[in-house]
């Protein structure tokens, strides 16, 4: 293969001129834009301990009120992006967001989509579009773009939830805004959403006779999806990945156009490959401990830890403990890239 041409090659006079024009020649800058076989990346595999996060969470309980912080949030930011831009992964902002008790964080709908994984704490819940929302370890509560949603506290102690948007795209598209609301009347049939899809494979009937609502299940319980892993770790064979996807229950689609999650479960004293995909992701730990090997990087977890894993890593994963099972929850932007038309699974 021929050496690409410099931008150095060029005269200096001929680059003065391009530039005075807003013109910019791309054949030397091609391979930086364009590279070959695999992209260039800068994310880094990156490891955020909850224990280490936790006291400086509770801290900025104490120095700023739930009123000026509006969203009481630290962002996990991924040093090989630059911590300015608080991105965990080019797609996906993650943050640690506090609530104390009797606090409120007011309602509010804005362009990003964003995702509620409650990590500790019980009385917190999540108002969406008037449906009162319990948050309790390991819930996935789904805040999609444009739809109003609060949150409050009604139990005692801190309750934190991990937050996970679509952020960075919506920014990158100049697109970002968001719009305060009065608070919400909640209807009389909280987490209606459960009470209507709780089994795989029924729909309400009027899902036949009625425009279908684009995020019909708002809410999904850990303790439900917990208890699918463990009993599909039964049939699955040995180093075969035991996963879930979360999905729309009326169309077995993604449940959101940008971001998708899934639940994995490794088997005591497990370890497995995860197939390598071109998607960013972050892993982010439900249960138990172990160690994470992303493209030759090794990172101890253990629970309520988060970790970044760059696109077209090679990813391993090990629970380390011999009697407990371990769960983490993947959050990845497969499902914008499928649309895009170059989501890649490779052997």
């Amino acid at each position: 293969m021929s050496a690409v041409a410099t931008i150095d090659e060029l005269p200096a006079a001929y680059r003065q001129g391009v530039t005075a024009k807003n013109l910019v020649p791309l054949w030397p800058l091609m391979r930086a834009a364009l590279p070959h076989n695999k992209p260039n990346r800068r994310t880094q595999p990156v490891i955020w301990r909850y224990r280490d996060a936790r006291p400086d969470l509770l801290k900025a309980g104490e120095l700023t009120p739930i009123e000026k912080a509006e969203r009481r949030v630290l962002a996990l930011a991924n040093p090989g992006l630059g911590l300015e831009n608080i991105q965990a992964t080019p797609s996906i902002f993650i943050g640690l967001q506090l609530i104390l008790p009797g606090e409120t964080a007011p309602n509010h709908r804005h362009t990003p989509s964003a995702v509620r994984m409650v990590i500790e704490g019980s009385g917190g819940f999540t108002v969406v579009q008037g449906e009162k929302c319990p948050m309790e370890k390991g819930d996935l509560i789904l805040t999609p773009a444009g739809l109003w949603h609060e949150h409050g506290h009604e139990g005692t102690g801190p309750v934190v939830w991990l937050d996970a948007l679509d952020l960075p795209l919506v920014r990158l598209l100049e697109a970002t805004y968001a719009i305060e609301g009065e608070p919400q009347a909640v209807r009389n049939e909280p987490d209606s959403s459960q009470s209507r899809y709780r089994r795989a494979g029924l729909v309400p009937y009027r899902a036949f006779e009625t425009p279908r609502p684009r995020y019909p299940l708002l809410r999904f319980p850990w303790a439900e999806v917990r208890e699918a892993l463990t009993a599909l770790s039964v049939i699955t064979p040995h180093g075969a990945l035991v996963r879930l996807a979360y999905v729309n229950p009326e169309t077995g689609r993604d449940c959101m156009p940008v971001l998708g999650f899934s639940a994995i479960m490794l088997r005591p004293g497990e370890t497995v490959t995860v197939p390598r995909h071109s998607a960013s992701a972050v892993l982010h730990v439900i249960e138990g401990d172990g160690e994470a090997e992303i493209d030759g990087v090794t990172l101890s977890f253990s629970e309520s830890d988060t970790l970044a894993v760059p696109t077209h890593a090679q990813v391993l994963l090990a629970n380390r403990q011999t009697k407990s099972p371990a769960f983490l929850f993947q959050i990845d932007d497969a499902p914008l890239q499928r649309k895009c038309g170059f989501y890649e699974v490779f052997d």
